[in-house]
């Protein structure tokens, strides 16, 4: 059986509602995977008899990916956003 390869090409842009939702949940889903994943390498960092660390330290990274969550809500509830990442301990 034969498909129509226009729609499906990597990089083109999806033109129906249904391909775009496709999309956005395989990205999504492909995404968050990843993010969850790199947020657990970070906990790994847990581990004190490899890393010394302090309370304040454990605070900042955390205050950091909460600052990033509320960023990442507010870009998809509105337009916009912003791109730069900064972190220091």
């Amino acid at each position: 059986m034969a498909r129509d390869m226009s729609s499906s090409r990597k990089g083109s842009a999806p033109s129906t509602r249904q391909e775009k939702r496709e999309r956005f949940t395989r990205l999504a889903e492909n995404r968050t995977v990843n993010a969850i994943k790199a947020i657990r390498v970070i906990g790994k960092l847990g581990n004190k008899s490899h890393y010394d660390y302090d309370e304040a330290d454990v605070k900042k990274i955390a205050a950091a990916l909460s600052r990033e969550v509320e960023s990442l809500k507010a870009q998809m509830l509105t337009k916009g956003g912003r791109e730069t990442v900064t972190f220091k301990l």
